[in-house]
């Protein structure tokens, strides 16, 4: 098990900002990418960006491309998600994940049901 706990979310206004945080207590070299994600109720769940940890390589959903950005630091296991620029759509329950099983790079990782390890989840909530 890789478990993985998200923090970082809140409340904001329309155009501001967060960072959302990702731990991941065994950080693993087995783990090929990690990604985040997000669900509105009612909604299938949409991958928004993921990172491979060999290369570093980053991939975005449409959706967020420009205003959000995905980062690791692998000193203290950690997986982040700037978000700027926030839009009242961008109100969701994000979550962290991590994908054990060897893919090449592409866009693999930004399909949750490629994914195997997952955090419980954060809200955002974007006022307008």
């Amino acid at each position: 098990q890789v478990p993985l706990v998200e923090s970082g979310g809140g409340s904001v206004q329309t155009g501001g900002s967060l960072r959302l945080s990702c731990s991941a207590s065994r950080y693993s070299y087995t783990t090929y990418c990690m990604g985040w994600f997000r669900q509105v109720p009612g909604k299938a769940r949409e991958g928004i960006a993921t990172i491979y940890t060999g290369g570093g390589s980053t991939f975005y959903a449409d959706s967020v491309k420009g205003r959000f950005t995905i980062a690791r630091d692998k000193n203290d296991h950690t997986l982040y998600l700037q978000m700027n620029n926030l839009k009242p759509e961008d109100t969701a329950t994000y979550y962290c994940a991590a994908r054990s099983r060897y893919t090449n790079v592409g866009s693999v990782c930004l399909v949750d049901s490629e994914m195997n390890y997952w955090g419980k989840g954060t809200l955002v909530t974007i006022s307008s």
